[in-house]
């Protein structure tokens, strides 16, 4: 399925060959046109018990419960839980924020890596996969197909995107929430800077149009440590004013901002039902998929 892998430094075949043997599952019902692996909100035919109904006329005669008809002397059928494939949208922060580093990788350069390594195990399950690349504004999108000549499109915008601008990321996941027209499997991979309690209400409306919502909170290790030793400039990546300050002076007033922010986070994504995931830059990506994929499975459907 895929081709030219070797020129894309974002997907490692070692780490795609070890993966493999994970699935990517949604854990709300998911409603999509082939047979898959994800629960529908539909009844269909499974190995998958779900529920008694009695017989109305013109079901299927086929799905009669003789033994429980001779139990009570009333016609039942037997509804199983139907699978479907799955619609993965994938929404990447590429504002001016993400193009920060202090390692080896920028968050943007991550986040490709948790991106299209996502999308190519989705993929590879028969799921439809897109993507919307976000900073003030939608600057590519790509709606969920389920081919390969679709995947490599995907994969060529990531091969081109670029950080730049500010962060309207409040009014694009209600734009979002409204414009996918059916309930998918929503991921999300920014470094969030917009203040918590403006989440709340896209994540509820996502929630409330029955989207599936994955976060990975992407941060640099120096925004979470501080750990700078003399004198600085820093520059505001989105385009605001540069400052000059000694570090050691606003250090512990920067790591009470950020204890506050995030605690008032974590209040958010608990009460809206969010899947979050905070990954510093310095992780192993690998292995913050591992735990992300193998916590899916566990949650199935639910």
């Amino acid at each position: 399925m895929l081709h030219n892998r070797k020129q894309r430094d974002y997907l490692d075949p070692h780490v795609l060959s070890r993966l493999a043997g994970l699935s990517l599952f949604a854990r709300r019902p998911m409603q999509g046109n082939v047979s898959g692996k994800h629960r529908s909100p539909n009844r269909g035919a499974s190995v998958e018990f779900a529920q008694y109904r009695k017989y109305v006329p013109g079901d299927d005669l086929r799905r009669l419960d003789w033994r429980t008809y001779g139990r009570t002397d009333r016609y039942y059928v037997k509804e199983f839980e139907a699978d479907t494939n799955l619609r993965c949208c994938f929404v990447l922060d590429t504002s001016g924020s993400m193009n920060y580093r202090s390692q080896q990788w920028s968050k943007l350069d991550y986040a490709k890596r948790l991106v299209g390594t996502l999308a190519y195990l989705a993929a590879e399950q028969g799921d439809a996969v897109g993507i919307s690349c976000v900073a003030d504004g939608i600057r590519g999108a790509l709606p969920p197909r389920r081919n390969p000549s679709h995947l490599r499109q995907l994969f060529e915008i990531l091969d081109t995107t670029l950080c730049q601008g500010g962060t309207q990321l409040v009014p694009i996941l209600h734009e979002l929430a409204e414009t996918t027209a059916q309930r998918a499997l929503i991921i999300l991979v920014s470094d969030l800077f917009v203040p918590p309690e403006e989440l709340r209400s896209c994540f509820q409306h996502l929630r409330f149009r029955k989207h599936d919502l994955a976060i990975f909170h992407l941060l640099d290790p120096q925004e979470i440590r501080f750990q700078f030793q003399r004198p600085t400039r820093f520059l505001d990546l989105e385009g605001g004013n540069p400052i000059f300050v000694e570090p050691s002076e606003i250090a512990d007033r920067y790591h009470r901002a950020l204890e506050e922010y995030s605690e008032s986070l974590q209040r958010v994504v608990l009460e809206t039902a969010v899947d979050y995931t905070r990954v510093s830059s310095d992780q192993d990506y690998e292995q913050v998929l591992i735990e992300f994929l193998t916590r899916r499975m566990r949650g199935r459907g639910g």
